[in-house]
């Protein structure tokens, strides 16, 4: 019986206090952002709430304070991208008659933030992602890829299509590519930008030339230029072999090319006496050249 009694003069006590007009208190009150969507985007999460100091009836109070029943309050954003945040003093005669009869005494914060970007379309030049396919040992791209259509079209806002840099990253999915290769691949953006781009073409047609590099190997004659009489080679008849990579479609040229392994005295390291060797010819259909060995040591005679 004692606890009913003190419960029922509790009761009557908080009801009692909620019906005065003098309390003050902070909430957060609802609010929304309004501007043309069809123009502008949101890059951010957009506030929705703002702090108010509010006086008045307890009731009106406690309805406020826990978000019962309250219209979000429209902040018009006519041109969002002039700035990126907002006084609220400049919304303070707005929201204090919004929320009439509760009174307004003050907003907490002095301004509200948001990225709010004008929306672009725009063609990025297409480009195949290094990291999406790899080639066979000794295959080469023999030009750059071929992509129809030419250009990919995005839509979204600046600041995010400012991140691509004009060119739209293709994911090839493919491994250790040996031949030509023609493929429709689905374009896609990170999960990161989803929600933001959207592109014009679902897919995209990429087109590859390979070429083939074939390992090989010369023996070269050697070419002594510059010698004087009492300087010779250590070995008087060297070994000297020239490995390579060729162009695959250049293999009957090089049949026909001699080389010789020149070794000119003038170029010599005075320090070790020792003497490079060059490579002549050397065409530009090799690659990963190498000479064995580099170096051949010199003899001098007293």
């Amino acid at each position: 019986m004692v606890v009913l009694c003190v419960a029922a003069a509790t009761t009557f006590w908080i009801l009692n206090a909620l019906n005065k007009d003098d309390y003050t208190t902070i909430v957060d009150y609802p609010i929304e952002f309004s501007f043309n969507q069809e123009k502008f985007m949101a890059v951010r999460p957009l506030p929705k709430s703002v702090e108010i100091e509010i006086s008045g009836n307890g009731w009106d109070l406690l309805r406020k304070y826990f978000n019962f029943n309250n219209n979000p309050y429209v902040i018009e954003l006519s041109n969002p991208t002039s700035r990126n945040f907002i006084l609220t003093a400049d919304i303070k005669r707005g929201i204090s008659e919004f929320i009439s009869p509760t009174q307004l005494v003050s907003l907490v914060r002095d301004s509200l933030e948001y990225e709010i970007d004008r929306i672009q379309t725009v063609k990025l030049q297409p480009e195949l992602d290094s990291l999406s396919y790899s080639l066979a040992k000794n295959y080469r791209l023999l030009e750059k890829p071929i992509f129809e259509p030419s250009q990919v079209t995005v839509v979204g806002p600046s600041s995010i299509i400012d991140l691509f840099e004009g060119k739209f990253p293709v994911q090839l999915k493919e491994n250790r590519l040996n031949k030509d290769l023609k493929k429709t691949v689905k374009l896609e953006v990170g999960e990161n930008i989803q929600q933001f781009i959207t592109i014009k073409d679902e897919v995209i047609q990429v087109k590859l030339d390979l070429v083939a590099f074939l390992e090989g190997n010369k023996r070269l004659k050697v070419k002594k230029i510059n010698f004087p009489r009492t300087v010779s080679l250590e070995e008087e008849d060297p070994l000297i072999m020239m490995y390579y990579l060729v162009d695959e479609r250049k293999t009957q040229e090089l049949k026909k090319m001699e080389f010789e392994a020149i070794l000119d005295y003038s170029k010599r390291n005075r320090q070790d006496s020792t003497i490079s060797v060059q490579i002549n010819p050397l065409p530009s259909f090799l690659d990963q050249v190498r000479v064995e060995p580099p170096q051949l040591r010199l003899k001098y005679e007293p």
